[in-house]
């Protein structure tokens, strides 16, 4: 399920409540007996000091401290027999949640994830930005959790991950309850919407575009039916003021008096939800040819980034740029930009485009200002 709303309609919020992290002013938030909730995290440097495998553990809060405590136990030089008796304990809860497939399950997410195993058992904090967001990831998908709360999943991660995050989810047996603002990612997981509006929460069948179609549809609907009663009340309304002065009519007119106060009408508000868009207009129209990259080269420190590229933009086109090597992405949109030279290869801009570029590490762009 997908929780649709405004941003500040209070998503996030709702996601906070339900997991326990913060109180409801009223009302509570249960589970059936023995059932878990898991949360994925958004503070990316929450776990620096510990392992990317101990950290996956983490997403089972039980099954990490049933770890801990046993190797505690089994390292005590004083191994008593109440010790014995403690650890046969753990461990019969620790095979019952599947303890012994920990670490192979938790493998498994990561290197589905892009976490290469050389990293499994590096510290967080050794470990690129990029990664730790997947880490955190697979924290929350560990050990099959009844509920599966999700707050921008997608957000930092690279096209593979989304992609194997959308099957995951969509083979996802037990619950998830999701906020996104992706479109694409909505309609390909969630089989319910609940719309977060007015302070208020209502669920509906069917995945975003479902529901923003019918949606749409039952306020033009409503609109429709309140457009008829605002023409009844303003016909009530003239024929009051025309005859209630009118001795040989007064009876009727007091009819219909008592008639237009029983009409109420079904009020619609006004959505939170606004739906900015950026509109850019070009001075002149442009030509077909917009850009002509031919045969672009470039080697790096000895390492080659880009080999013998080519490609032509026309008008019209959208081009997403896909690539495993970020610094690939980055060097090409440099020298398209003319920051960099290449190796080899040229550059063709069509005679009437003005171009301008947004970098990926924009910081520059706010400093001293």
């Amino acid at each position: 399920m997908e929780s649709s709303g405004a941003n500040g309609a209070g998503k996030s919020t709702f996601l906070k409540v339900l997991s326990g992290e913060i109180e409801p002013s009223k009302g509570d938030v249960s589970l059936d007996k023995g059932e878990r909730i898991s949360v994925l995290k958004q503070d990316h440097f929450a776990y620096e000091e510990n392992t990317v495998m101990d950290t996956v553990i983490m997403g089972n809060k039980e099954l990490y401290d049933i770890m801990k405590e046993k190797d505690e136990i089994y390292a005590k030089e004083d191994f008593s027999e109440e010790d014995g008796m403690k650890a046969a304990k753990l461990e019969e809860r620790f095979a019952e949640l599947d303890g012994w497939n920990a670490e192979a399950d938790a493998a498994m997410l990561l290197n589905d994830l892009g976490i290469i195993p050389e990293n499994h058992y590096k510290q967080m904090k050794e470990i690129e930005a990029k990664d730790k967001v997947k880490v955190l990831l697979a924290q929350s998908l560990f050990g099959n959790p009844d509920v599966l709360l999700l707050d921008e999943p997608t957000n930092d991660l690279d096209l593979k991950s989304i992609n194997w995050l959308q099957d995951f989810l969509m083979d996802f047996e037990n619950t998830v309850i999701v906020v996104s603002h992706d479109r694409y990612f909505l309609n390909k997981v969630c089989t319910h919407i609940a719309d977060v509006d007015f302070g208020k929460i209502k669920v509906y069948p069917g995945n975003y575009d479902f529901w923003y179609e019918s949606s749409q549809l039952a306020l033009k609907q409503a609109r429709e039916q309140n457009k008829k009663k605002e023409e009844k009340i303003k016909e009530l309304q003239d024929f009051i003021a025309r005859f209630s002065a009118n001795a040989s009519k007064s009876k009727q007119a007091t009819s219909r008096k008592k008639t237009l106060e029983k009409i109420e009408l079904d009020e619609i508000k006004p959505s939170n939800r606004k739906y900015p868009y950026v509109d850019f207009k070009p001075d002149r129209e442009p030509g077909k040819e917009i850009l002509q990259v031919k045969n672009i080269t470039k080697t790096i420190e000895g390492v080659k980034i880009l080999d013998n590229i080519s490609f032509d933009v026309k008008q019209g086109d959208k081009i997403a740029f896909l690539a495993d090597n970020e610094i690939a992405k980055t060097v090409l949109f440099q020298i398209i930009e003319g920051e960099i030279e290449p190796d080899a290869g040229e550059l063709v801009w069509g005679t009437t485009i003005t171009h301008s570029y947004f970098p990926k590490d924009n910081n520059y762009l706010f400093r001293n200002r």
